[in-house]
């Protein structure tokens, strides 16, 4: 395949086709499965492309410690423990039958980040269509390539990672097998300033390691998004939940329902935008060129009467001769009477 597209669940993703738009739930469910449920329904609604989750429990992810090392200081989870944090974010195992029968119901793609061989496995066993890789764990080379063994389509996140970071995660996708293969550009921040987005580093992704490219996008709005399609990223994962007052521990750098239907609008809408180079007249612009301007009578002239700046003008619309012409009209005479209002055509010129 084209190292420049991939297909997940029967959709082309790549620099000619619309902007992947997914919807990473995360821990915005708040352990509660009907909460979880009804987010994959109020993002199926917004018009997302797929929907995300994360695949891990405390136990896998981390180690029930107290040492100094395991304590989060400073940012949003100042405070806590990872491994109560992810007590509080994870999304239990026995979920995802019902969250990927859902997603199913409403017609949308559900995939997820695994974190360890045995979220591979549950995903595998449930056919998920894709797999993404989260930037925390993208040194992790031997869950790479378990990962890419299944042989599906890989959405790796770069943050934190440097070029020889990625590369490695790269070459270790593609010997273990994996020819379909996304980079999203991704500040590890949570949330990220805007300032620090650098968007510019979407196509250098793409150009760098021979593959698509996007973004995952964790600061405030949809600016950053809407830049990096414009910029060629083909794929744009960013945080959803129904309300930010509901808490959840990704709430304060996730997007409400409206918000994502927006950026789903502005994503696809400045994709079409881009289009290509063109300097042709279209269609839509026919109606528009007449309005232009050009050569009129301003004045009535009479037959022999000499065009001066008095009684010819450039003004709109543009049935007249192009403006670059008055110069060789002025001290001309006419060769037939013009009235007030008409457009100036070469044979009212006299032959000189």
């Amino acid at each position: 395949m084209n190292n420049s597209v991939i297909e997940i669940a029967g959709r082309k993703i790549g620099p000619g086709f619309p902007p992947y738009v997914i919807a990473e739930i995360s821990a915005n469910h708040k352990l509660d499965i009907e909460r979880c449920l009804m987010l994959i329904d109020a993002a199926a609604d917004t018009g997302a492309d797929a929907i995300k989750i994360q695949s891990y429990t405390p136990d896998t992810i981390t180690i029930d410690s107290d040492r100094p090392e395991f304590l989060i200081r400073g940012g949003l989870w100042d405070g806590y423990r990872l491994y109560d944090l992810y007590k509080e974010a994870y999304t239990p195992f026995e979920w995802h039958p019902a969250l990927f029968e859902r997603a199913r119901k409403r017609n949308v793609t559900l995939f997820s980040s695994p974190f360890d061989r045995t979220a591979v496995d549950l995903l595998a066993s449930l056919d998920a269509p894709a797999y993404k890789i989260a930037s925390f764990e993208v040194n992790d080379l031997p869950l790479i390539r378990y990962v890419a063994q299944r042989g599906k389509p890989m959405i790796i996140s770069t943050g934190m990672a440097n070029l020889g970071e990625i590369g490695e995660a790269v070459s270790a996708a593609r010997e273990a097998g994996a020819t379909q293969i996304a980079l999203l550009h991704c500040v590890s921040a949570y949330p990220a300033k805007i300032e620090d987005a650098n968007v510019a580093t979407v196509p250098h992704l793409a150009s760098a390691f021979d593959c698509i490219a996007g973004l995952s996008d964790h600061t405030p709005g949809i600016g950053a998004s809407v830049a990096s399609v414009v910029l060629g990223g083909s794929i744009i994962e960013k945080h959803f939940t129904v309300s930010r007052a509901d808490g959840g521990h990704d709430a304060e750098f996730s997007l409400e329902q409206d918000e994502f239907r927006n950026l789903v609008h502005e994503c696809k809408a400045a994709w079409a935008a881009v289009g290509r180079v063109n300097y042709d007249l279209l269609g839509s612009e026919k109606g528009s060129i007449m309005h232009r301007r050009s050569l009129y009578a301003v004045k009535s002239i009479a037959k022999g009467e000499m065009f001066s700046a008095e009684n010819v003008r450039s003004i709109r619309p543009g049935n007249g001769i192009a403006p670059k012409y008055l110069p060789k009209i002025l001290g001309g005479h006419a060769s037939r009477d013009i009235a007030f209002g008409e457009p100036i055509s070469w044979d009212m010129v006299q032959a000189s």
